[in-house]
């Protein structure tokens, strides 16, 4: 019974500091996935990419970087952008990583 009890405990701490974990989608243990957040110009010319800087979360206590639109459009010298996607990392919500990629011209 204590051990069920600490289980649920854990899972539950696991799950609450993973809430504000940066990435869209992510698995209690281990998760790495990309997935696209938003489409401005489906015809527009996707010719270049830029992608911000890597954004980290420690136990959902400590949450470093700038990965906004913005930071990405700039390391991409991107002036109009088509796409924006995320690409994340997530390990027992506990440290999770994460950044935006931006394409367009």
């Amino acid at each position: 019974m204590i051990k069920s009890l600490t289980l649920a405990s854990v899972v539950a701490a696991a799950a609450l500091m993973s809430g504000c974990a940066v990435q869209p989608t992510h698995a209690l243990l281990y998760s790495s996935t990309n997935a696209p957040m938003g489409l401005t110009n489906v015809n527009a010319d996707t010719t270049k990419k830029g992608e911000s800087e890597r954004c980290t979360n420690i136990l959902g206590l400590i949450a470093t970087g700038d990965c906004s639109i913005a930071n990405a459009k700039k390391n991409g010298n991107i002036k109009s952008v088509s796409t924006v996607d995320w690409k994340g990392t997530n390990i027992l919500g506990l440290y999770s990583t994460g950044n935006t990629v931006v394409t367009g011209n």
